[in-house]
């Protein structure tokens, strides 16, 4: 017989219940692998190529020596964490073969860019230091800065650069860029920001998870570099879903403006268009002895096993070999087509749908594409049970106001998928219309 909750049980289940009763209760799912998928992360479907498949296995083979010969098989995993017994020849060969296709001094892997941007914000900067960050930058760098010895943080408005009256904004959030820097450096208080004694790292993302939009960066560049041209500006870009769809063979957002001089540190993840696992902090020599001696994560966590490691590099061959093309060409086409899709659709029924207007309300640039809707939940189950793969996104995920059903598009997608998906979502707007239960997703 099992015990009866005890008072921890019972505060944890009435925080669940009240999660729950605001339709906010994550769950773990999983849907057929024959679903159509316009959910994951794995924008050149590169799992779906079976040179890669083809040349992991190789490359997994060559690492096991033939018993005959008496040698010792290798370990199933990597033995340890890179301080101890993880590290490998192999490892570093990577990182050094990264960082040269990103255009980098070095580079220093992570098992996740979770952990890595922990690691940077948690540990980089010092104390009296101020880190400035982008309003929607991802959740492991607000992680991270809460580990941070740094005297502040402070939010900017999302992607500009100029915004009202920093004074009055700061603690709404809704100061651009240039007003935060300006406040920085203003006046007696400023003076150590602007004699660059004080370090202001910025913290920004090439593409953002959630709206899909693209940074700024070169006049976020020209933006720090004028109000600290003593160069104590140190910007930081999370490259987590740009890389493999921006710059020459998918290099990212920063090699394709060409400012990989003016980025004091890049993260490069491996789990989204590259379809592997893991990360890499491209940065100084120096910046990699430190998160070295000070990352915990990294210090504390056994290292990515050799088969990751051979994941890792088979995909990095790919886009340098320059076969990913083909793949992109296809997916930038299909984002024009989903785009004329669903903004035919929204403008029938504005009421239930429209679409975010990310930079601009034009064309978009990236895969993602958030479709705006008061029922999230229910469009998404609507879909699932059509054998599309599509999510809700509700707050606090993102803000209250703006719940969506976020749409990422894949190089293995075809316009006949999409058409099946927007031919589900006007089903929806006709049983919403005809005043069909909605029911509560499990989602």
């Amino acid at each position: 017989m099992a015990p009866s909750p005890g008072p921890l049980e019972e505060a944890l289940a009435s925080r669940l219940a009240s999660r729950e009763s605001r339709s906010q209760l994550r769950r773990l799912t999983a849907f057929p692998h024959s679903n159509i998928d316009f959910s994951s992360n794995a924008y050149l479907s590169l799992h779906r190529v079976p040179e890669i498949h083809h040349a992991f296995l190789s490359a997994v083979e060559s690492q096991i020596p033939s018993l005959s010969s008496g040698a010792k098989p290798p370990l199933q995993g990597s033995g340890g964490s890179r301080l101890l017994d993880g590290n490998s020849t192999d490892a570093e060969s990577l990182e050094r073969s990264i960082a040269a296709f990103h255009g980098a001094e070095t580079g220093l892997l992570f098992n996740s860019g979770y952990d890595a941007n922990v690691s940077f914000f948690s540990c980089v900067p010092q104390p009296g230091d101020v880190v400035v960050y982008d309003e929607l930058v991802h959740a492991s760098v607000h992680d991270g800065m809460r580990l941070s010895r740094a005297a502040r943080r402070i939010a900017f408005k999302h992607n500009c650069m100029g915004g009202e009256d920093h004074a009055t904004a700061e603690t709404k959030g809704r100061a651009g860029l240039s007003s935060v820097l300006a406040a920085l450096t203003q006046g007696e208080q400023g003076a150590a920001a602007r004699e660059g004694r004080m370090s202001i790292f910025i913290a920004v993302e090439g593409v953002y998870s959630m709206d899909g939009d693209v940074a700024p960066l070169k006049e976020m560049v020209a933006c720090v570099e004028r109000h600290l041209p003593r160069g104590n500006g140190y910007m930081m870009v999370d490259e987590a879903h740009s890389t493999g769809l921006f710059g020459e063979n998918g290099g990212g957002l920063v090699c394709e403006l060409g400012l990989e001089s003016h980025i004091f540190a890049r993260l490069h993840t491996f789990g989204k268009a590259l379809s592997a696992l893991g990360a890499v902090m491209l940065c100084t020599p120096t910046t990699r002895q430190y998160l070295i001696n000070y990352a915990r994560p990294l210090i504390y966590t056994t290292a990515l096993p050799s088969s990751s490691l051979a994941s890792i590099r088979v995909a990095y061959d790919y886009l340098q070999s320059g076969r990913a093309e083909p793949l992109l060409r296809h997916l930038k086409a299909l984002i024009r087509y989903t785009h004329s899709r669903l903004s035919a659709i929204c403008s029938r029924h504005t009421a239930l749908l429209r679409l975010h207007a990310g930079g601009g309300g034009g064309m978009p640039q990236s895969p993602i594409i958030p479709l705006l809707t008061p029922h999230p939940r229910s469009l998404a189950r609507h879909c699932q049970e059509r054998g599309i793969t599509i999510r809700p996104v509700v707050a606090p995920t993102v803000p209250k106001g703006s719940e969506r059903v976020r749409i990422c598009l894949h190089a293995e997608n075809s316009e006949g998928d999409v058409d099946v998906l927007c031919r589900a979502i006007e089903e929806w707007v006709a049983s919403q219309q005809q005043g069909a239960p909605r029911g509560a997703s499990r989602m």
